[in-house]
């Protein structure tokens, strides 16, 4: 998927990357339509979709006569027509990006003042993902400071625009423009911010914070030494689990130390630091390693925190999920490595191949909102055009099958049968569903299961495996609008 924002990524930024990911052979889109039995579990709706359910004018197909009896499929997809009068009813592409909740989609922010009065300028990377960014595009939107936003390619994820180099000739990510002057280094960045806007409740220097600081370096390094080595000899693995426990302990006791659940008495520039890292190292833990980070067993003091955190509507709305997290940290960190145990290649399985929702995945702890299905039709019909045409599946089959997929959103899980080849154009679609990026962690979770459950009802194909050594599937020149 491509939003009209792209994406993120992360910045131990730009590794060199020597292939590229070659396009997959093209499908007939010519083969008959095969026509499978109704789930007997249907998806839940939201409100929108229950509307439609029991509107004539989004039957599908031909709005005429029914297109299948109770217990069987519907027999056409609906229309790219029909599927933009459903999203105009939902009103979900219409939120004000500029002064409503925190969205990987603005280009400008504002929180209710004049554009006359932005002095900011952040400099983040397309895919809404890099953690670097994402502690400064978080700062801001907790002191609400007003900005605007450009976004520029990470070199996983193709070549660094000109423009860009220009003004940072090193290309480095984030980069911040403060009356007219640039900064980068995200640590220097957050000094500049609060020499001039003020701290969140204590600043990077405080006697309190410098500290934490240091944790959280300690926290990444014992990360990196389990996550990235391949602990090939007898007890490796064990040893850099070992250390990892070992800071989380001391992370556990920092937590300790204050009656709430964050870092100091109350949220500060310290969760801003440690957010991006925690949140890469509770995904890719639980995906190579079968850790649980959590886990109200094993820290319970973390465990309160991610809580804590996700009752904050601006973390919320730059929170990623595990699946992009696993899939765009291997690049960016020279390899992630697994240790095949049991229960790390189930976790694996959940996270690759779902079910996503009520699964067990601990990438979000609080309840679905009743918009999620909404949300992720508007955003896949928004940009159908790019999904399409980035496919490596015929266009036909792909737009009827992305139709399908929708349409079985729409009509809470009765599903429509997509052509042949259908399902590998699904599920490659499945595979580069990014979050926050393309739509929330939620909404992504419908929607990778309406492309999943829509996916199987042709086959078992997979499309064009994804990248480990880069991500330039997710180029975003390929999701220019067509001149």
């Amino acid at each position: 998927l491509w939003p009209a924002a792209t994406w993120l990524q992360l910045p131990i930024e730009d590794l060199p990357s020597s292939m590229l990911l070659r396009r997959g052979v093209l499908l007939s889109s010519g083969a008959q339509v095969r026509l499978a039995s109704k789930r007997s579990t249907p998806l839940p709706v939201g409100a929108a979709v229950r509307r439609a359910m029991t509107n004539p004018q989004h039957r599908g197909g031909h709005s005429s006569a029914p297109d299948s009896s109770p217990a069987g499929p519907l027999r056409a997809a609906l229309s790219w027509e029909q599927l933009d009068a459903y999203v105009a009813e939902t009103g979900l592409l219409d939120v004000d990006r500029v002064n409503g909740p925190t969205n990987s989609q603005a280009r400008l922010r504002l929180f209710g003042q004049d554009e006359a009065s932005v002095r900011v300028t952040l400099y983040r990377d397309n895919h809404a993902w890099c953690p670097y960014c994402q502690k400064i595009w978080l700062w801001l939107e907790e002191k609400q400071v007003p900005y605007k936003i450009e976004k520029v390619t990470m070199f996983c994820y193709g070549e660094k625009e000109s423009w860009y180099k220009r003004k940072v000739p090193s290309g480095m990510l984030p980069a911040l423009e403060l009356d007219g002057r640039m900064i980068t280094e995200s640590d220097v960045i957050l000094a500049e911010l609060e020499s001039v806007f003020g701290a969140l409740h204590k600043g990077m220097t405080d006697p309190a914070v410098v500290p934490l600081r240091r944790l959280e370096r300690l926290l990444f390094r014992a990360w990196c030494n389990w996550l990235c080595q391949p602990n090939w000899f007898p007890g490796e693995e064990k040893r850099a689990r070992k250390e990892f426990e070992r800071a989380m302990e001391i992370v556990e006791g920092a937590l300790s130390q204050t009656p709430g659940p964050y870092f100091l008495e109350e949220f500060s520039t310290a969760d801003c630091v440690f957010t991006p890292y925690v949140e890469r190292m509770s995904a890719s833990l639980f995906y190579y390693k079968g850790y649980v980070l959590r886990s109200p067993e094993q820290n319970p003091l973390m465990a309160r925190w991610f809580d804590a955190m996700e009752t904050r509507e601006t973390y919320r709305g730059t929170q990623s999920d595990f699946h992009t997290h696993a899939h765009d940290l291997p690049p960016q960190m020279g390899g992630c490595y697994e240790n095949s145990e049991p229960e790390q290649q189930r976790c694996k399985a959940l996270v690759d191949r779902g079910p996503w929702r009520d699964s067990g995945v601990p990438d979000v702890g609080f309840p679905e909102p009743a918009t999620a299905a909404d949300e992720a039709v508007a955003r896949t019909v928004k940009h159908r055009a790019n999904i399409v045409r980035a496919n490596p599946c015929a266009d036909a089959v792909a737009d009827e099958a992305l139709r399908c997929a929708l349409t079985g959103l729409v009509r809470g899980g009765n599903l429509v049968a997509p052509p042949s080849g259908g399902d590998v154009a699904l599920r490659y679609i499945r595979d580069r569903v990014n979050v926050p990026r393309d739509m929330s962690l939620h909404a992504a979770r419908r929607m990778r299961t309406a492309l999943e459950a829509t996916a199987a009802l042709a086959g078992e194909g997979e499309g064009p495996p994804i990248p480990e050594t880069n991500r330039r599937d997710q180029d975003p020149r390929a999701f220019l609008p067509v001149s």
